[in-house]
């Protein structure tokens, strides 16, 4: 009567061998689950911005981390954008209004035109702040921004403290509380930010 059970000798794989196999897709499972857990974490209050490089209006590429330190208002805008249009003029009122202190505005143009476009209008309105070109619109993606304008209020720990929504007059005290309040008192506890949802 022939055996039914395969053993070692007969060409099935060994107990080790079947082990090892299970062990490396359950970690490659786990690693595709946690890269796609950081795929999708939100950027928003309490957590890192992510860092990337892109060229300013000269071709210079600066990072945003080289502003690491000083308060940071990230903006993401377009040309293309008349409420981005509306809220340059105040962007460039508190940009002179804080000149002098450790506070960098940097404008990130999601513009897929050439950056003579982007360079144009810069001129045509007077930005005095950085500005940088995100031409394949890579970053803008890595931020997961759902429209423009977009910005990002970022402590001196490299923490983002307030996400914005939509344009607003940073001429006003009440559009710039947490800027103020990280430049007089420095930075707070990471668990201090809260997120605010779109409205």
């Amino acid at each position: 009567m022939a055996d039914n059970n395969v053993n070692e000798e007969g060409g099935g794989l060994p107990k080790v061998a079947i082990v090892g196999i299970v062990a490396v897709v359950i970690i490659i499972a786990a690693i595709v689950v946690l890269s796609g857990k950081k795929k999708y974490e939100p950027v928003t209050a309490g957590f890192d911005p992510i860092d990337f490089t892109l060229p300013d209006l000269s071709g210079k590429q600066v990072s945003l981390s080289d502003f690491r330190g000083k308060v940071i208002f990230l903006n993401f805008w377009a040309t293309w954008c008349k409420p981005c249009e509306d809220e340059m003029p105040s962007m460039v009122e508190l940009d002179k209004a804080l000149e002098g202190r450790p506070f960098e505005i940097v404008a990130v143009s999601v513009d897929t035109e050439d950056v003579s476009v982007v360079r144009e209008y810069a001129k045509k309105f007077g930005l005095t702040f950085t500005v940088l070109h995100d031409k394949s619109g890579a970053i803008k993606e890595m931020y997961k921004t759902t429209g423009v304008p977009e910005s990002f209020i970022i402590d001196q720990n490299f923490v983002i403290a307030e996400k914005v929504w939509g344009p607003k007059d940073w001429s006003k005290r009440s559009s710039v509380e947490m800027i103020i309040d990280l430049l007089q008192n420095g930075p707070k506890q990471r668990g201090a930010y809260k997120p605010v949802k779109a409205s």
